[in-house]
């Protein structure tokens, strides 16, 4: 079963807020036998399941208060970088997934490509390397707005090509789809912990999605190889 399957109407208890919430929308923390807290991303580590809103804030207030300890009446030490250690693993997942989605033939690479996808409308996601140069990305992102696509920069050109098998990953775009809907949970769970655009984007495109005060559309862009 995925994990997109697994979470369709069910509801759990924030430790933080008391408030039932969809398990997607939470983090599962399990205890171990030695007193840490564990995430369990996949949930699928054995014991009784502690649950945290998937956001930097609310996990920090757990380790600080102590409520693991509370939720399993036992004596838990729950690391102090705890958010940190989460972030880091949703992180992963999120790079994971796009491989996966790679080999499955629906993330398409490159910046022709992905104009391409998004004015067919059939691009989920936008994913553009947060160090990657700023005209091609403000060209790109001025058609994922038209499009009602989603953009993601968390990740560098380095973390891309890495995960995708690419020399140079900078473009890219995730079709609609199954992969798209399990890559859309990890990737909301990890903006609880860091944003999904770098700051410095808006200063290189003020006042518009593509920084040059227009939604030109980006059809005279040379290729660039990615």
């Amino acid at each position: 079963m995925s994990l997109r399957d697994a979470t369709i109407d069910r509801e759990r208890r924030d430790l933080v807020t008391h408030q039932a919430m969809d398990e997607s929308r939470l983090i599962r923390f399990v205890a171990c036998p030695d007193g840490a807290v564990a995430p369990d991303l996949g949930r699928k580590l054995p014991g009784r399941g502690m649950w945290v809103e998937a956001s930097r804030a609310s996990v920090d207030t757990a380790v600080k208060k102590n409520l693991f300890s509370r939720s399993a009446k036992a004596p838990l030490r729950p690391a102090a970088d705890l958010s940190d250690t989460v972030e880091s693993l949703l992180f992963r997942r999120c790079l994971d997934q796009l491989g996966l989605a790679r080999r499955e033939g629906v993330l398409i690479s490159g910046f022709e490509k992905s104009a391409a996808t998004i004015r067919s409308g059939k691009a989920a996601w936008l994913i553009e390397a947060s160090d990657g140069a700023s005209d091609g990305r403000g060209k790109l992102m001025a058609l994922a707005r038209h499009q009602t696509t989603k953009v993601c920069g968390v990740f560098s050109a380095d973390d891309l090509s890495l995960a995708l098998g690419l020399e140079n990953a900078i473009h890219t775009v995730l079709l609609h789809g199954g992969r798209a809907d399990r890559w859309t949970l990890e990737v909301e769970r990890l903006a609880g912990f860091r944003s999904l655009r770098p700051a410095a984007w808006d200063t290189d495109h003020p006042g518009s999605a593509n920084g040059n005060g227009s939604d030109e559309d980006p059809k005279d862009e040379p290729e660039r190889a990615d």
